[in-house]
C-alpha cells in the first residue's frame, strides 16, 4: 500500500510539471481546439489601426507585452494624438477576453459592436462601451447615476455589480460575451453587468441617456461591429486580447 501510495504522488507531480504554463499573449491548446483566436500576440500590431484610418497611430506603443496608449497628460482633451484603435474585422456573436490596467486617474474603454462612418469621428459614438477607469482618482467614478461609470459599466447606462476593480496599476480581467443581443460583462471573474439589447427597456434606458444627443439613432446598434480601444489622453495598457466566434 506504501509503494502504491509513492507511485501515486510521483504521477501527480508529472502531471502538474508537464502541465504547459500558457503566459500573456498565447493560446493554449484547449482553446486553440475551442476556435478562440489571438488578436494580439504581445509583438506586432498586425489587424489594429486608427479608428476612421488605414494606419497604426503612433501615440499606441508596446509595452512589456501590452499594448499601451501613452497618454498626452492632458485627458480627454488630448485624446486625439493617439486616437482610439480598433481591430480591422467585424463580429457579430462572440465572447472576448483581455487584461487591462489604467495609469492613476487614468480613464479609458473597450467598444463593441463599433461602426466606421464619415458622420462620427469617435467610435464611441456608435458603440456600447465596457469602462475602464482608476475608480479611485477619477472623477467618473462618482458621476454619472448609481456608479454607472465605474471600471467594468456599461458606461453611462448601467453600473457594475459588484464593483471589484483592481488599484491602479494593477491587471483586471474582463470578459464580453456577445449572443443575438443579450450582452454580459465580467471583471476579474464575477459577471458584473447583463442586458439585452433592441428591447423596449433597452430603447427605455437609452433614451434617459446622453447618448440621443450625440447620434439619434444610438439605441440600434449594430447586430455586427468593430471592437476597439479608447485613447482617452490617460496611459491604459491593454493585453491577452483573444476571441472565440459564437
Amino acid at each position: 500500500m506504501k509503494n502504491l501510495s509513492i507511485i501515486l504522488i510521483v504521477l501527480t507531480f508529472l502531471a502538474v510539471s508537464c502541465k504547459t504554463e500558457v503566459g500573456p499573449n498565447q493560446l493554449s491548446k484547449e482553446e486553440k481546439a475551442e476556435g478562440w483566436m489571438l488578436l494580439f500576440d504581445g509583438q506586432n500590431t498586425d489587424g489594429w489601426r486608427n479608428y476612421a484610418k488605414t494606419t497604426f497611430p503612433e501615440g499606441w506603443i508596446i509595452e512589456d507585452g501590452a499594448l499601451k496608449c501613452q497618454g498626452s497628460g492632458r485627458g480627454e482633451a488630448g485624446a486625439k494624438e493617439g486616437g482610439d484603435i480598433l481591430y480591422d474585422k467585424k463580429f457579430t456573436n462572440f465572447h472576448l477576453k483581455l487584461e487591462w490596467k489604467i495609469s492613476e486617474g487614468g480613464n479609458s474603454g473597450i467598444f463593441y459592436l463599433g461602426q466606421e462612418t464619415p458622420e462620427f469621428d469617435y467610435i464611441w459614438k456608435t458603440a456600447p462601451e465596457m469602462q475602464v477607469l482608476d475608480n479611485e482618482k477619477h472623477p467618473d467614478s462618482f458621476l454619472g447615476v448609481d456608479g454607472n461609470r465605474k471600471a467594468g459599466s456599461l458606461y453611462d447606462l448601467i453600473p457594475a455589480k459588484p464593483q471589484n476593480a483592481k488599484p491602479a496599476g494593477e491587471w483586471n480581467t474582463v470578459e464580453i460575451i456577445c449572443f443575438k443581443g443579450t450582452v454580459i460583462h465580467k471583471m476579474n471573474d464575477a459577471t458584473v453587468v447583463e442586458y439585452h439589447l433592441w428591447t423596449p427597456e433597452w430603447n427605455e434606458l437609452v433614451a434617459g441617456s446622453k447618448f440621443p444627443e450625440l447620434n439619434p439613432t444610438w439605441a440600434d446598434v449594430a447586430s455586427e461591429g468593430y471592437i476597439g480601444l479608447q485613447d482617452h489622453g490617460d496611459d491604459v495598457w491593454f493585453r491577452n486580447i483573444k476571441i472565440k466566434e459564437l
